[in-house]
């Protein structure tokens, strides 16, 4: 795997490139854990809302491997693909993506849509992308 897990001051954890990915190039292919509409709910409360996808039928998913830690960007350099039969997302990268460079999604499943998402997003000086407010979100959980 071309990828690994680094701390930030920005985030807790990101996904990093450690050897440079070419465009349309595999990143992972992540198993599911799938929740129904009522584990949804309880987890909604739960600092896990964060790292979860919608699903089929009100549901979610934990993405294992590191797909639950791609953080979000309205500029990705990768997509992720939903593989409902299998119980699978797959990342790929949607352009060249250099070694040392985070590793980004659109959260709302489209790279270039810039649709509101449930947090509010961080511009960061002297960069390109926004990124997850995530102290916000823990302020919100623990009121």
């Amino acid at each position: 795997m071309k990828i690994e897990i680094r701390n930030s001051d920005i985030h807790d954890i990101v996904v990093f490139c450690i050897d440079d990915i070419l465009k349309d190039e595999v990143i992972e292919t992540c198993p599911l854990i799938v929740l129904n509409k009522k584990d949804t709910k309880t987890i909604d409360d739960t600092f896990l809302y964060n790292y979860y996808f919608s699903w089929e039928n009100n549901g979610s998913v934990i993405c294992l491997g590191n797909g639950s830690l791609y953080n979000h960007s309205i500029v990705p350099n990768s997509k992720y693909i939903k593989d409902l039969g299998n119980r699978k997302i797959i990342f790929i990268a949607i352009r060249d993506i250099k070694k040392d460079e985070e590793i980004f999604v659109n959260y709302n499943g489209i790279p270039e849509c810039d649709k509101k998402v449930w947090f509010e997003l961080k511009k960061l000086d002297n960069a390109k992308y926004t990124l997850f407010d995530f102290k916000n979100r823990i302020k919100e959980l623990k009121q």
